[in-house]
């Protein structure tokens, strides 16, 4: 097996010469300068017998330990190099501390390892930690030889206890060291922690800083600033058996830390005095959070200094497929934040995780928000696990209190570990109210460590909030049904409603808003791989007409093993939602725009020929940017017809109007006349600020009146058309079936289907000189769901990891179009000739595949929802079309693999079936 380390070169994570994954310092915002890292390869062994204490372990050479990990990978990770064989295992390596650090006090610390970790060094015990998330450390000092080799061996053991807080760990067990290993000089007395905390009001600062224990001897401290933030050093002085020192720091010419400009003011908090002399490296956002009320209103809103913030947040796993909790590079964890920022949204929710100090510093450098989730047990509310959870949320604050990028703690999820199994009773596990009240004093806990921040006592899909900062709610359903679920969360909130709480709790004046949302468990079963854009669409036009909720939160930023309904893959590589293709220009930031157009309630309209349509706008603009400036609203038409020909139409009824801060409402319906041919397009609608344009949505239709003729005359030309399920003959390697009785026919690997096409009526082949044949194709995976095994598992826990892995087996899935293509090519052959090898990229599936998610039935489940083919067309010469026979030619669509799809005129893009253009 080659190393974690070989195998992170051969993926290009990181340079073949990089000495170690993970180099830089872990920590910015508390770095000192003496500090060496340890990542890199560790001797390794598991203990399946739990021997190893008693067999002196801790004593033994490096060839009792027969494998190699690479730290900070969790065993059993890819990266790490070693499979998961055990809960308990045992790393061992040789450090050699420095001579120059001759006269410090020298530490291991460690970021977070799951769950006990005992530490012996030179065969001497150092310490045991129990927690599974947050930093701690081993004093080494007493036991150096100077520049010298002695051995380091940590024990680990990871038994899953029921108390313990395992989070999302089903996805990836992370077990082990998981976050970086290094050593640190210290001097004898020094600095434990620098908090600060900011008052943007006062455009002041105040830091707190703590030592390691009471000052021996009159200490120093100064806290010195970049100049052009502040001249001279913030000045301050412990006293004998003082620990905690408090100052005061007014700070002219304030930058504030916000998502546009995030500034940090970087800082050297320097110790000085008889038995201290240390210096670290820190910083600090000046930002406020609280709670504002949207302008011209009463609604409460979260606020970023002082201004509203309309939420647009991902539920983020924070999960790698290969490094599981544990990212390869810092580039990698620079990019999780880049793309929630390209994505134009504001925030993440690190979902019961603690997150790695460094993403959180990139959080905190580009500018992005961060809900900070405490992770859940999976057991019951005993005393051992409410005293796990208060450690990790203690711990918690105390390495993240400076980062500016966390705006709330989230104290428990969905009420994972808060229910009490009653068996015999009905229902037989309860939120009991004594557990209640132990979350409600979490609660209050949480405020009295961190009075800036907002807290939430659980984030609820249960209905059971207690006493909260924010009041939010999960909800997870088809698109259709959003408009209705955001209104009845609004008709709910009001000081006073029971609505959404528990045990006789009431709802203050907390800002309401979702706090996980999305399709993926809104269907049966939930929805495995499919195209989450359609859905996704409705569901932001429905919380933009509702401003009284605040904000939202979708379900996810990536995919992870048993989910897929994340803005990008699991490797986090793109999906592709087709709307840059409906309306050039317009992308999915669109949907997250300040200014935001909602348009028609139904995402599928259906009109006769010619017939008008007046198309409903809503105004949401979350901003009091453009107020009092003229803005100009524009649509025109983009529709395809039955043969797959693009046209566009400006749309006469343009008008301009004068915006208000933060102005919600309909500003009046946009008379649009559709096409007068059988078609489906889209109605984009763009708003400007002059020439800038700063909001885009669409709104699609089709236009038919009953099913197109069977065969019509177009000019010379005459038409027949052929419906897909209307094959003579039909062969294929795996499978052939079809949806919605044939709206939709498909063939799995090798195979053909093959179609006898009527000349036109009282025609011969030779009235013609040629014809083309169009029609709408895909390539066809054999999809998991299709494939007939009957393993279908979806009473699986899939919280924990479980269920189906296999992202085409659910019911309803139907794979998202993304980078990874299924692609083939189709033969088509006349008369027995072949015409025409046409190239088929992909079985795709998105926004563009407007008639298969108009066809579905809305009954809980979907059928290929969003499929869609790609336009082949080929050209009959005369010659081929004279070998007709009994006046109809033979045409056979043929692939030697990958399978194929035929849409008819009700589904995939196009309004059009199989179709032959007889030309004169």
């Amino acid at each position: 097996m080659r190393s974690g380390l070989a195998c992170l070169a051969a993926l290009g994570l990181f340079s073949a010469q990089a000495a170690i994954p993970l180099p830089e310092h872990p920590r910015p915002d508390f770095e000192r300068s003496a500090w060496l890292n340890l990542n890199g390869e560790w001797k390794f062994r598991f203990d399946k017998g739990n021997e190893g204490v008693k067999a002196t372990w801790f004593n033994e050479a490096d060839e009792r330990y027969p494998l190699t990990i690479q730290v900070p990978f969790p065993w059993g990770s890819k990266l790490s190099g070693v499979k998961d064989e055990a809960d308990i295992a045992w790393y061992r390596r040789n450090i050699k501390v420095p001579e120059t650090w001759k006269g410090k006090r020298v530490f291991l610390v460690v970021g977070a390892s799951d769950w006990e970790t005992t530490g012996w060094f030179a065969g001497q015990r150092i310490g045991l930690h129990q927690g599974g998330y947050t930093p701690f450390e081993f004093e080494l000092t007493h036991l150096i030889k100077w520049g010298e080799e002695q051995p380091l061996t940590l024990r680990v053991d990871d038994a899953q206890r029921d108390f313990t807080l395992y989070g999302k760990q089903g996805y990836g067990n992370a077990r082990g060291l998981w976050q970086t290993a290094y050593l640190e000089a210290r001097s004898g007395t020094y600095i434990d922690t620098v908090h600060f905390i900011p008052d943007i009001d006062r455009q002041t600062v105040t830091a707190k800083v703590t030592l390691n224990g009471p000052a021996k001897e009159p200490l120093d401290l100064a806290l010195q600033f970049k100049p052009e933030d502040r001249k001279s050093p913030a000045k301050g002085t412990f006293g004998i058996g003082q620990a905690e020192l408090s100052l005061d720091i007014p700070l002219e010419g304030m930058k504030l830390w916000d998502l546009d400009n995030p500034y940090l003011y970087e800082v050297k908090a320097q110790l000085t005095g008889k038995g201290a002399d240390d210096t670290v490296s820190t910083y600090f956002g000046m930002r406020k959070v609280s709670v504002a009320k949207m302008p011209g209103t009463e609604i409460p809103y979260v606020a970023l200094n002082n201004k509203p913030i309309y939420l647009q947040l991902t539920l983020d796993q924070s999960y790698h497929p290969d490094g599981y909790y544990t990212f390869p590079t810092d580039e990698f964890m620079k990019n999780e934040i880049q793309i929630s920022k390209t994505l134009g949204l504001n925030g993440n929710r690190i979902h019961i995780k603690v997150e790695v100090p460094r993403k959180l510093y990139w959080a905190d450098k580009l500018g992005l928000l961060i809900m900070a989730d405490v992770p859940n047990s999976w057991g019951q509310p005993t005393q051992e696990m409410f005293r796990e959870s208060e450690y990790a949320l203690r711990h918690m604050m105390k390495r993240d209190m400076n980062h500016p990028c966390i705006f709330s703690w989230v104290l428990y999820n969905e009420t994972w570990g808060l229910f009490t199994n009653l068996p015999g009773m009905k229902p037989d596990r309860r939120y009991l109210p004594e557990t209640q009240e132990k979350v409600a004093a979490m609660y209050r806990l949480a405020k009295r460590l961190d009075p800036t921040r907002l807290v939430e006592d659980n984030s609820p899909c249960n209905m059971d909030h207690v006493v909260t900062d924010l009041f939010t709610w999960h909800g997870y359903h088809p698109g259709y049904r959003w408009e209705s679920v955001v209104a009845d969360a609004v008709k709910n909130t009001f000081p006073g409603s029971t609505w959404n709480c528990i045990g006789g709790y009431r709802q203050g004046n907390a800002p309401m808003f979702n706090s996980e949302c999305g399709n993926v468990w809104g269907y049966a079963g939930s929805t495995g791989d499919v195209d989450w854009s359609w859905d996704y669409h409705l569901m932001m036009d429905a919380f933009r007409r509702h401003p009284q909720c605040t904000g939202w939160l979708y379900t996810e930023h990536h995919d992870v093993c048993n989910e897929w309904n994340g803005y990008v893959r699991f490797d986090r590589t793109e999906k592709f939602t087709g709307i840059e293709e409906l309306f050039p220009g317009m992308t999915l930031k669109d949907w997250h725009a300040a200014a935001y157009l909602a348009l028609d309630k139904e995402l599928f309209r259906v009109f006769k020929p010619g017939e008008m349509w007046q198309v409903p706008v809503t105004l949401s603009l979350t901003t009091d940017r453009f107020a009092g400036k003229e803005l100009s609203l524009t649509a025109k038409i983009r529709s395809w017809d039955n043969q797959g020909r693009l046209t566009e139409t400006p749309v006469a009824a343009g008008r301009t109007f004068k915006a208000a801060s933060w102005q919600n409402g309909e500003i009046g319906p946009v008379a649009v006349t559709v096409p007068s041919v059988p078609s489906v397009g889209v109605v984009c609608f763009t708003l400007a600020d002059g020439a800038q344009v700063i909001g885009r949505n669409f709104a699609p239709f089709v236009v038919r009146d009953g099913d197109a003729p069977r065969a019509e005359t177009a000019g010379a030309d005459r038409i027949v058309r052929v419906a897909p399920k209307a094959f003579t003959k039909a062969e294929w390697s795996q499978k052939q079936w079809n949806v919605f009785d044939g709206l939709k026919v498909n063939g799995a690997g090798k195979g053909y289907f093959e179609y006898a096409i009527p000349l036109p009526e009282g025609a011969k082949a030779s009235d013609f000189a040629g014809a083309v044949f169009k029609a709408e194709i895909s390539a066809k995976r054999l999809n998991g769901k299709d494939a007939g095994d009957g393993k279908l598992t979806e009473d699986m826990d899939y919280m924990r990891g479980a269920g189906l892995h296999d992202p085409s087996k659910n019911t309803n899935s139907y794979p998202m179009t993304d980078t990874v293509c299924w692609s083939g090519e189709v033969k088509i052959l006349v008369n027995g000739e072949l015409v025409k090898t046409v190239a088929l990229a992909d079985d795709p599936a998105d926004h563009r595949g407007i008639l298969s998610w108009g066809a579905q039935e809305r009954k809980g489940r979907l059928n290929e929802a969003g499929s869609y083919g790609y336009l082949v067309d080929a050209e009959i010469p005369a010659a081929v079309l004279a070998k007709a026979t009994d006046g109809k030619l033979t045409v056979r669509l043929e692939t030697d693999k990958h399978g194929l799809a035929l849409y008819g005129e009700r589904f995939g893009r196009y309004p059009m079936d199989l179709t032959v253009i007889y030309k004169k």
